[in-house]
């Protein structure tokens, strides 16, 4: 099995855009409708980690090879091997977005970061040639 790679970049021009959709709605409360300066910039601070995430050109990906999975995100990574992992765990969330946990043979579940982790159909596909099991789980609570 050849390595795969997926590595996603944090600075796209969607992002920007989406931040400057809610600086310019933040701004048009304050100004049109009178809202409040400071409530509108505690709101502001929930947006700090993705500005930060810009402006330090931070990237996310994960490798699949014949013997492990690594992944990282900013300045954290990890890895397992791939003898260690008891099953995949695909969870589907109520946003249909799709959460990975890698459960290893031990009971321990260590979830894989959103942003690190490559389109789901094709990770399936993928973990299944490297031999892996995967259970999937639609709209759990948990």
């Amino acid at each position: 099995m050849t390595p795969y790679t997926f590595t996603r970049q944090n600075r796209t021009p969607s992002v920007l855009a989406i931040l400057l959709c809610v600086y310019g709605a933040l701004i048009a409360l304050v100004i049109l409708f009178d809202a409040a300066w400071w409530l509108m910039a505690l709101l502001a601070l929930t947006t700090m980690p993705a500005l930060w995430d810009i402006a330090r050109g931070t990237s996310a990906g994960l490798t699949l090879g014949p013997d492990r999975i690594s992944w990282f995100t900013g300045a954290r990574q990890a890895e397992v091997n791939l003898a260690d992992i008891d099953h995949v765990r695909m969870d589907t969330r109520w946003d249909f977005s799709v959460r990975v946990s890698l459960v290893l043979r031990s009971e321990k579940k260590i979830r894989l970061p959103d942003e690190s982790t490559p389109p789901h159909r094709e990770f399936e596909r993928l973990l299944q040639q490297a031999g892996l099991r995967v259970k999937r789980h639609h709209f759990t609570v948990f």
